[in-house]
């Protein structure tokens, strides 16, 4: 069997400054001997022979922070050669692995990553990225060990890997037993980023993801978009991150929430007092699900957005003018707006409020363009309005009159909470849609 033994050309040498996305890296500097990338170089790499040369130069890399393999296909006997020299690499921080398993036979991928794993055991790494890998289920067991004695890992990124509820549930028990070894020791998680879009992970998956977010409560960066999670899985994982306090960022976009999703979301946003960044669009919220989520960023908790995804909820008119007093009242730092593909007239007196909302912070740019609006379904509306009592509908008549009172009002300054506001929230808490 012919073997490709690559040149040096194949490898390069890269300073690594703090960076916080694999993508971030320059491949095209050369400063010092920290980082070693073969990034898209399409090898094929299968033996001990093709992956010497890459061998003899990283033991000769006494501080190794960064290994990037992505782009390329590596075979079992050669990730076992790699990770017998990145055993001998504590200094190493970084393993950026994505995309790096195309072409090999499924029954080739877990022996290879459980050899790349074992090695990351004896390192003190903080960011594993295995992103567009298709290894399914059958991946995820060989990061079983790894995740569950790691101490230092602050970023996990399993984007597009195919797990599916098995290999999510596995990895949730994984996160769990790391969080439960923390408590034990008395240590806090470093755990930081959870990135686990693309994989099918739907409502199975869920309640074992939402309880070990919850046991680690350290959780920044949450997103997990396109897993077909619907209103019941939707709740269990929004849930379990209230224990996150420090959340920034949350991106659950293309998941299904209807109004009980929506719900959930709302009941929790106030447990994430740092958030900035939060994408739920695509995700069906409902009419009654906008204007719910819009009253809870009403109530002055979260006042730290700067970007705001909504797009294609079904989201109507007067979810709007409620989202307008928040921005005029709360969210002056709010930069970035996604209400496309909703089902409100933009040439109407709620978007206008809304754009003028923006305006009063210099955001009156912040909005995206509102090209493709829904109309309301007669159907759909007459459904709602059959599931909706009497009682919810006064509560939401309430919503939309307090907002329409506000509309004129000066701004109120961050962290003043009116009279009128302080009426909002008690009313927000009392209703049931």
């Amino acid at each position: 069997m012919l073997t490709h033994t690559a040149p040096a050309h194949h490898f390069c040498f890269i300073s690594f400054p703090t960076l916080p996305m694999a993508e971030s890296i320059n491949l095209y500097t050369f400063e010092n001997n920290t980082v070693f990338s073969i990034f898209g170089k399409g090898l094929k790499l299968n033996t001990s022979d093709d992956v010497q040369e890459f061998v003899d130069t990283i033991l000769q890399m006494d501080a190794l922070e960064v290994i990037c393999l992505s782009g390329n296909t590596i075979g079992v006997e050669a990730a076992q050669s790699l990770a017998a020299a990145l055993k001998t690499r504590p200094t190493l921080k970084r393993a950026l692995l994505s995309d790096i398993f195309t072409g090999r036979l499924l029954s080739e991928i877990p022996l290879a990553l459980k050899a790349l794993c074992d090695a990351f055991e004896e390192t003190q790494l903080i960011e594993l990225d295995l992103s567009d890998n298709a290894f399914g289920p059958a991946g995820a067991e060989p990061l079983i060990d790894f995740l569950s004695n790691t101490k230092t890992l602050q970023h996990l990124r399993l984007n597009n890997n195919g797990l599916g509820i098995g290999g999510g549930t596995m990895i949730a028990k994984a996160l769990q037993a790391w969080a439960d070894k923390c408590k034990a020791e008395n240590r806090i998680s470093t755990l930081h980023t959870v990135i686990c879009g693309r994989n099918r992970l739907e409502d199975g998956s869920a309640p074992s993801l939402g309880a070990a977010f919850a046991a680690h409560g350290t959780l920044r960066v949450v997103r997990m978009p396109q897993n077909g999670i619907r209103p019941t899985g939707i709740k269990r994982l929004v849930t379990g991150l209230r224990a996150c306090e420090h959340l920034e960022h949350l991106d659950l976009q293309d998941n299904t929430f209807t109004a009980k999703g929506a719900k959930a979301l709302s009941q929790s946003i106030s447990s994430w007092p740092k958030l900035q960044v939060l994408n739920v669009g695509d995700c069906l919220l409902s009419h009654r699900g906008g204007l719910t989520l819009a009253g809870a960023l009403n109530n002055g908790h979260v006042k730290n957005l700067t970007r705001l995804n909504l797009q294609y909820n079904e989201i109507r008119g007067d979810a709007i003018l409620v989202l307008a007093e928040a921005v005029r009242t709360h969210l002056k730092d709010l930069e970035h707006l996604e209400l496309n593909g909703n089902q409100f007239d933009p040439e109407m007196r709620e978007a206008q409020s809304l754009i003028d909302a923006l305006a009063v912070w210099s955001h009156g740019d912040a909005l995206d363009d509102l090209d493709d609006m829904e109309e309301v379904d007669s159907e759909e509306e007459e459904d709602e309005e059959d599931e909706t009592s009497s009682d919810e509908e006064e509560d939401k008549d309430e919503l939309v009159k307090k907002a329409e009172a506000n509309e004129k009002k000066e701004p109120v300054a961050r962290g003043d909470d009116s009279k009128a506001e302080q009426e909002l929230v008690s009313q927000l808490e009392k209703t049931h849609i």
